[in-house]
């Protein structure tokens, strides 16, 4: 394990940290959970032909896409769950919002990119912070953004009922701004950005081979049809339908 030096967090926790997190990544996929939302071989048949791809190209990236899916939200954990070992009061409770620190009244609500929610959902939220805020006149309410549209740190103002409102204690704030506000360090998100492949490069370096990511989708579709994969797709989807019994690409 290389020395971190990033001063807000231990070199042993942030290691910790990000262990957790590769560790919840999805490493296996059979042909079962590929087809668990039933794959669609028209469509594979268009991005093939569309985009000169072969037939076992489109189902690599459809695997990568069914796991990326999967792991968007493991990348979520590794935002919020950092904060568990920053200290000076910031802790992450199992329930209500995201992270808080209690003794400075800062009660946070976490998402990771500036567009995740839609108009429902965002007043809802605000009206969370509101009523946060009525029953303690100090406390701080914050919508951080891990990819925000500029850095910043502003009231949030939102329309509800279509009228404008703001509150001074209902903010909004980039990543970098909050981290600043956690660590008193302007530069901390970037600082922890610039050495974060180190630490995932020394985390990935500890994982056995069994954790390795395992994909046995295109060994498991050549069994079904041996002479051509395209047919072992629509044979997986269509098997039952009417003269898929002796169904033949022309």
């Amino acid at each position: 394990m290389h020395q971190y030096n990033l001063g807000f967090i231990s070199n042993q926790d942030l290691f910790n940290h990000v262990q957790e997190t590769v560790l919840k990544y999805r490493f296996v996929i059979d042909l079962k959970e590929f087809n668990k939302n039933l794959v669609d071989p028209i469509k594979f048949t268009f991005d093939a032909q569309v985009y000169g791809k072969t037939i076992a190209q489109v189902v690599e990236a459809e695997v990568l896409r069914q796991l990326d899916k999967s792991n968007n939200n493991h990348i979520g954990y590794f935002h919020q769950n950092i904060f568990r070992h920053i200290g000076n009061g910031w802790t992450v409770p199992k329930a209500g919002y995201d992270v808080e620190n209690t003794e400075r009244q800062i009660f946070v609500e976490m998402k990771n990119k500036h567009n995740t929610m839609n108009s429902s959902s965002s007043q809802k939220t605000y009206m969370r912070m509101q009523h946060s805020i009525n029953q303690n006149a100090n406390a701080l309410c914050l919508l951080v953004e891990v990819i925000a549209t500029a850095s910043q740190n502003r009231a949030w103002a939102i329309s509800l009922d279509k009228t404008p409102i703001s509150d001074e204690r209902i903010r909004r704030v980039s990543m970098d701004k909050f981290y600043e506000m956690v660590t008193g360090d302007k530069f901390a998100f970037k600082r922890l950005c610039e050495v974060l492949p180190l630490v995932i490069n020394d985390v990935v370096g500890t994982l056995k081979q069994s954790e390795i990511v395992q994909n046995t989708v295109l060994a498991e579709l050549s069994a079904i049809a041996p002479d051509s994969l395209l047919k072992s797709i629509y044979l997986l989807s269509f098997q039952k339908y009417q003269g898929f019994d002796n169904f033949n690409f022309r």
